[in-house]
């Protein structure tokens, strides 16, 4: 039996970010951003002083939004979370979009469920769709209503 340690012992909760993996982050990302309302982090200032010291490539980096980002990734955070300064890395709720060569081939296994704020469902599901996303179908069950969606590289999402 898994013992519950009292709050006094326990350790500090973890910091993690979803990563996704695509074929062009920086597209993701702007995508990301506008569908949750959330900023693409600002590592412009990181990236030139690894520049300076030698340990980043040019090659490894692109201009974004006139900044300096990664070339293989790119994050948003949520615009109320605090992020370190000196490297513009989010340290609260964030999606980090990763560069990998192959495409997607099969139905993800986690995805995100927007919601809505109520009777606003398809307004939401419209204003995606302006965005890039797809509709892939509508779903009715006796356990509610939503619709699944697919971002511009094809990673399904719910809007309820």
């Amino acid at each position: 039996m898994t013992q519950i340690p009292d709050s006094a012992s326990a350790p500090a909760p973890l910091h993690w970010k979803l990563v996704v993996d695509c074929a062009s982050p920086q597209a993701q990302a702007d995508f990301w951003a506008a569908a949750l309302h959330y900023e693409v982090e600002d590592n412009n200032a990181l990236i030139e002083r690894l520049l300076e010291l030698g340990a980043l490539p040019r090659e490894a980096t692109v201009e974004f939004h006139a900044r300096l980002t990664f070339r293989d990734l790119v994050a948003v955070r949520h615009p109320e979370d605090p992020f370190s300064p000196d490297t513009g890395t989010g340290l609260g709720r964030r999606l980090l979009f990763q560069r990998v060569p192959e495409e997607k081939t099969v139905k993800n296994r986690l995805h995100l469920d927007l919601h809505a704020p109520e009777g606003q469902r398809e307004a939401e599901v419209e204003r995606l769709k302006t965005l890039g996303a797809s509709v892939l179908r509508e779903v009715k069950e006796p356990s509610g209503q939503w619709v699944v969606m697919a971002d511009p590289e094809g990673n399904e999402f719910c809007v309820q």
